[in-house]
């Protein structure tokens, strides 16, 4: 099957998934993803929402933690090809079991959750609209595997909130690596290094990178380095997560 047929395959069983996910949380009663609890029309109730670890004043380039908000030292000394970094949350306990549920167990329901929590953050630090959104690529042969890119999905999503155009074609990941998961962060942007290609042009654009999870954010910085060679005049990152470093 040609990469074309696979890919129009894969848009509409995630359609259809999207659809009936929709339907049943429509017509049946809530529970909280985290602790089962009624949760109305919410897939996390109030009380669990609340104790949702947040980041604290940090970097406005890589939203690491930083005094007074000021941009690090890291990102003074080596910047990154990204401009500035919205994440909603910290990668912590429990973030990381409703990511993991939504990118391996196919909990496509939690995708409209992250959207809302990265367009509230959003909203939070008074960030400008883009001209366009893009989803983090995955590799054809990972997402036949997984069955979806948990990036688009959050991005669909944020783009029919917030009404910026979501950049869907000749924007793709060019080779299948090892999942940055297993792998040290010192080797990270190794093995990300020309993992992206785009085919528009994006001259003058401001671009908008959706994720799930921001780690070294290698992947991040490659891409943004790949859409400014195609003319975008800046790009951010919006994330639903941020891993903070060993030493926090």
């Amino acid at each position: 099957m040609s990469n074309f047929l696979t890919g129009a395959f894969d848009r509409a069983l995630g359609r259809a998934r999207r659809g009936a996910i929709g339907a049943a949380r429509r017509a049946l009663p809530q529970r909280c993803e985290l602790c089962a609890a009624a949760s109305g029309n919410d897939l996390i109730c109030v009380a669990c929402a609340r104790d949702l670890p947040r980041l604290g004043p940090g970097c406005p380039v890589c939203a690491l933690p930083a005094p007074g908000g000021e941009v690090c030292g890291s990102c003074l000394a080596h910047p990154p090809a990204f401009d500035a970094t919205i994440a909603a949350f910290a990668y912590a306990f429990p973030i990381d079991r409703l990511i993991h549920a939504f990118k391996y167990q196919g909990r496509l329901a939690l995708a409209e959750w992250s959207a809302c929590a990265v367009l509230a953050e959003r909203l939070r630090v008074r960030r400008a609209d883009p001209d366009r959104l893009v989803a983090l690529p995955l590799s054809v042969e990972r997402q036949r595997e997984r069955g979806y890119n948990q990036a688009a999905e959050i991005a669909r999503v944020v783009a029919a909130r917030c009404g910026v155009p979501l950049l869907s074609a000749g924007l793709r990941r060019t080779r299948a690596a090892p999942p940055q998961a297993v792998l040290p962060w010192a080797a990270r942007a190794r093995n990300v290094r020309g993992a992206f290609a785009c085919d528009v042009d994006l001259t003058g654009l401001r671009i908008a990178i959706i994720d799930d999870v921001m780690t070294t954010g290698a992947s991040l910085s490659e891409l943004a380095g790949t859409l400014r060679a195609a003319g975008a005049a800046g790009v951010e990152n919006w994330v639903v997560a941020r891993t903070l470093p060993p030493a926090h």
